[in-house]
């Protein structure tokens, strides 16, 4: 049911899904980020859990989101299988192979010319040598095996696949914080260069996009053919 109705449409808000409140409410996603809730890898987790393991007020949580539905209009239908693979493919595969090698280029720049400032953020472009090479082999996965049984209907079972994939999202989360702890949440520090600066505002954008590139894989395309088989 989508979450873009009255107040009276969804009185249990607090013990929906991460995920599935992102997904049926527009700019849920913005308000969790702020929040740091995450509602990719830890989409199946309830509001009310995600807020109790952050100390955060859920009253206040339940009352922005119940305003972000009283504003919005109803959400466009979802798209087919097809174009929803596309999108993924083209604005998040593609655009993550593009990006992540000159993150890593200014990384090694700015490890190599700030090596004694205390803020230094040294391992970053081994660290994300490593994020490009596994994210690399996750999305060839998902476009040569995953993706085109997908498109034949998904039979034979894609169950296991997608359990596997799922898995590899998780250890996605666990890079994505460790970038953050690397760089202190992608901070840059008073008096930072212009390539210091640069490198963690495509940290910033990479985090973005990764965070979203793994809920609409967990939260919209996966589901639907693991529901299917149940």
């Amino acid at each position: 049911m989508s979450l873009n109705e009255n107040r009276a449409s969804f009185p249990d808000l607090a013990q929906r899904s991460l995920g599935e409140i992102a997904v049926g409410l527009p700019g849920a996603t913005a308000l969790f980020r702020t929040a740091k809730l995450d509602y990719c890898c830890g989409g199946t987790t309830t509001l009310s859990n995600a807020a109790a393991s952050k100390s955060l007020d859920l009253d206040r949580l339940v009352s922005d989101l119940e305003r972000l539905a009283e504003r919005r209009a109803p959400a466009a239908p979802p798209l087919d299988t097809n174009a929803l693979i596309e999108t993924i493919v083209t604005r998040y595969h593609r655009v993550h192979s593009q990006e992540l090698p000159e993150l890593i280029r200014l990384a090694k720049r700015v490890e190599a010319v700030h090596k004694d400032h205390p803020s230094v953020p040294a391992g970053l472009a081994s660290l994300l040598g490593r994020v490009l090479g596994e994210l690399t082999m996750h999305m060839q996965k998902e476009e040569l095996i995953l993706f085109p049984a997908m498109r034949k209907g998904g039979r034979p079972s894609i169950r296991h696949p997608i359990a596997a994939m799922m898995a590899e999202h998780d250890d996605h989360g666990a890079h994505l914080r460790a970038l953050k702890d690397l760089t202190d949440d992608m901070r840059a520090p008073e008096g930072a260069c212009t390539t210091w600066r640069a490198l963690y505002g495509g940290l910033g954008k990479f985090a973005e996009d990764l965070v979203e590139h793994i809920h609409l894989e967990n939260n919209v395309l996966f589901p639907r053919f693991v529901a299917s088989e149940e």
